[in-house]
């Protein structure tokens, strides 16, 4: 029997991008070649972005209580608390907690992970992909109508649709290692010293994340090679302190190695996460980028799957996704050299520390990084929010219902009409959304706060897609038809005549 997907890759963009499909309707799977979850966390957050995507899914309170953390670009620290909109991200959640959460809610959802399968290549048709893996029982295939590779910065997905890599190689590295006992003061956004930086954290459990770029280390791209004594003896000759005595959980090393992915489709192929894009971690923009890809991704494939996706919906995905890629690696890589360099860049950190105090100046930097920034083309929409995502905490009242947060209203995944006018609700408003019914909920109330939205005030009516972006508001040059069908499709008579 054909899947409808086939996910590679059980880290949390894979995952995320599974669940997203499953709640379009699709029949998906996923493959991952380890028996089971490394326990080992490379990222150990999450932007304000990526937060607002899991709350929008109801899963940002299966994290419990969380740290909201202050932000900062290159070392050079951003008040959040000044900005209008709230920048702040979430810290001290390890990958693996993510990846337990997300995979847990997969199961809910009836989607099948499939470890230990590891895919050694596929064919493609107009019509369908054939996998092949190898699996505990031995070799075997299945058919999807699409493939999508989550399988890392090493893509074999990637690598088997012809798809480009092109970037810059690495030209230093930092060493990573999460011990017990160290016994070291915190240093939660890193310490220039002599030679280059340290950064030291309280990770979760008494368990400390200590971070080194050492400029007299060449980097390893064979993490296998590297042993705990190489991070303490640097530790040591950088900060005066010792740290060999400490218990040792996990080292690991990464580089500023940037590249980023030609295409992001290739036919019935697409890419997500670090197999679309890699980059030195900075201000936990690599995990949190991949979960907007999927969550930008999976609404459209489901769409495709249900045989309602209006022309050219597929390609929206490179078309948006990929300029997102290519300023994280703009960013990443001035942050790094910010943040890296040595004195000699310290003439630009006290300006850029200036610069920070301005307004506009910290809401640009504090948008790159936590990816509110994000805008896309949504055709003729020419509201001010149009592209742009609504804030998930604005709270419609609702007559007999009660107040709802925007958040809840995307829990389902599907796109939503919000008919906010004042008071009374204009028929004329919801009328053309009828012939959509059968994709597109409806939420009738009036905005708790009246307030105005940065420079803008809150619309009477707005038309979100799944992943929460504005696709039209009112009032707009463009009617309500023509958004519905530009993104969703041909009404139900239509596809019924068809």
């Amino acid at each position: 029997m054909t899947k409808d997907a086939i996910v590679v890759g059980a880290g949390p963009v894979g995952l995320m991008l599974a669940g997203e499909l499953r709640l379009g309707g699709a029949d998906v799977a996923v493959y991952e070649k380890l028996p089971a979850p490394s326990g080992e966390s490379r990222g150990v957050g999450f932007t304000r972005r990526a937060a607002e995507i899991f709350d929008q899914r109801r899963l940002l309170e299966r994290f419990g209580e969380v740290e909201w953390a202050q932000g900062h670009f290159g070392g050079v620290r951003i008040d959040f608390g000044k900005l209008d909109d709230n920048h702040f991200s979430v810290r001290g959640i390890p990958q693996f907690q993510t990846e337990e959460i997300l995979e847990t809610w997969l199961r809910e959802l009836g989607v099948v992970v499939h470890r230990n399968h590891e895919i050694t290549g596929y064919r493609q048709t107009a019509d369908e992909v054939t996998v092949q893996f190898e699996g505990p029982d031995g070799p075997g295939e299945e058919t999807a109508r699409y493939l999508v590779g989550c399988d890392g910065a090493r893509s074999l997905v990637r690598s088997l649709a012809g798809i480009d890599f092109p970037g810059w190689g690495a030209t230093r590295g930092m060493y990573m290692a999460d011990v017990v006992g160290s016994g070291v003061r915190p240093r939660p956004i890193g310490e220039r010293v002599d030679g280059g930086m340290v950064m030291a954290f309280d990770l979760q459990n008494g368990v400390d994340r200590i971070v080194i770029h050492d400029e007299n280390l060449r980097p390893h791209e064979d993490r296998s090679k590297l042993r705990f004594t190489e991070i303490a003896d640097a530790w040591q000759r950088m900060t005066g302190e010792s740290i060999h005595q400490a218990e040792v959980r996990w080292i690991s090393s990464f580089t500023d190695t940037t590249r980023q992915a030609s295409a992001y489709r290739a036919g019935r192929v697409f890419l997500a996460g670090d197999a679309a894009h890699i980059h030195m971690p900075a201000g936990a923009q690599g995990m949190s980028v991949g979960v907007q890809d999927a969550a930008n991704l999976g609404w459209k494939l489901a769409a495709d799957i249900a045989g309602w996706a209006p022309e050219g919906l597929l390609d929206t995905y490179h078309s948006e996704r990929h300029p997102v890629g290519r300023m994280l690696m703009r960013n990443t890589r001035a942050q790094t050299r910010l943040y890296l360099s040595g004195e000699e860049m310290e003439p630009l950190r006290e300006v850029m520390g200036e610069l920070v105090h301005i307004p506009a100046v910290a809401r640009h930097l504090a948008g790159m990084v936590s990816g509110l920034d994000v805008r896309y083309d949504m055709g003729g929409a020419t509201h001010p929010l149009a592209g742009l995502r609504l804030s998930p905490d604005l709270v419609l009242r609702r007559a007999g219902d009660g107040p709802v947060r925007v958040a809840e209203l995307l829990h389902a995944g599907r796109p939503v009409l919000i008919a906010a006018g004042s008071g009374t609700v204009d028929n004329e408003t919801l009328r053309p959304a009828d012939g959509w019914a059968d994709r597109i909920d409806v939420a009738v109330g009036t905005w708790d706060d009246t307030a105005a939205v940065g420079d803008t005030s809150l619309p009477e009516a707005v038309l979100l897609r799944p992943d929460g972006y504005v696709a039209w508001a009112a009032p707009s040059s463009d009617s309500l038809p023509e958004a519905l069908e530009r993104w969703f499709g041909r009404p139900r008579s239509a596809i019924a005549a068809a």
